[in-house]
């Protein structure tokens, strides 16, 4: 690791450019776009990032920036595409399942693609303009089991798009290796993370980058980022351990740049630099490339 000290990218979406995902989708139509892929991980080597794990998507320019990672130095760990419940939060980047026997299959086909993790969308995002309220369903507590089950048996981890407390705590007990955003935890939720050993990847960028825009309320994206902060410092004081990821590729969430903003902003939270290279470390030993 070298240039920045160590900072790690622990969630991203590199077929995303963080300013319009209808240009994205476009660009990656009738494949992934190699020269934007390589465009991001030169972002990420100049910026002295050696490791990246992405989010997938359904294009195929997380799989291919997997394989020409190593070209820029870089170790990355890859599901190939999210997979998300047919009617449920996801459509826009994931793949559908709608049967437990179709969860397998996908789980196989990740596998087989080169994957090295599987990313389940386990519930929708937050409501920007309304505090507390979250989109979608959270899938019942069987199949979040069976998912795991299956990506576990082979031999895979799994990140978890997770929001709302019961939502976490609910990941938490199907044996998840990472909750990803986690919005609205609270203590119970953040206990059975420290308890259970689950990695964190709060994504705070995500919200700090909406602020100010004109996009969504502004009041309400104050508290949610309050919120938010508030749980990681709680999270870290009750033993979770949190990694930074920035969710770059999303709505104003740049590549590299928002990547060295998450962990400077996790170690003002935490108190320094130190928690923030061991959770990256635990997560980079969980979710090899």
């Amino acid at each position: 690791m070298t240039g920045t000290g160590g900072v790690y990218e622990c969630h991203c979406h590199v077929a995303l450019d963080g300013v319009d995902y209808r240009n994205a989708r476009e660009r990656h139509r009738n494949g992934p776009d190699e020269a934007w892929v390589r465009g991001v991980l030169d972002a990420y080597r100049r910026a002295g990032i050696r490791y990246v794990r992405d989010g997938g998507d359904k294009w195929g320019a997380s799989a291919l920036a997997r394989r020409l990672a190593g070209e820029y130095g870089i170790e990355y760990a890859s599901p190939v595409f999210p997979i998300y419940r047919k009617g449920d939060y996801g459509a826009f980047i994931g793949v559908p399942y709608e049967t437990l026997s179709d969860l397998r299959e996908l789980v196989a086909r990740v596998r087989a693609e080169g994957g090295t993790l599987v990313k389940m969308m386990g519930s929708g995002i937050m409501d920007f303009d309304r505090l507390g309220a979250v989109t979608g369903f959270v899938p019942d507590q069987e199949e979040l089991d069976e998912l795991v089950r299956i990506a576990h048996g082979e031999g895979l981890p799994v990140m978890m798009h997770m929001n709302s407390a019961d939502g976490i705590r609910r990941a938490v007990d199907a044996g998840v290796d990472s909750v990803e955003h986690g919005n609205y935890a609270d203590r119970a939720s953040l206990a059975a993370m420290a308890d259970a050993g689950t990695l964190w990847v709060p994504t705070v960028s995500a919200t700090v980058n909406l602020m100010g825009k004109g996009l969504f309320d502004e009041e309400a994206l104050r508290e949610i980022l309050g919120m938010q902060e508030s749980a990681i410092r709680l999270g870290h004081e009750l033993g979770v351990t949190i990694a930074c990821g920035s969710d770059a590729g999303a709505s104003c969430v740049m590549h590299a740049e928002a990547s060295l903003q998450e962990a400077e902003r996790l170690g003002a939270l935490l108190g320094g630099r130190e928690p923030v290279m061991d959770g990256q470390e635990k997560l980079r030993a969980r979710f090899p490339g």
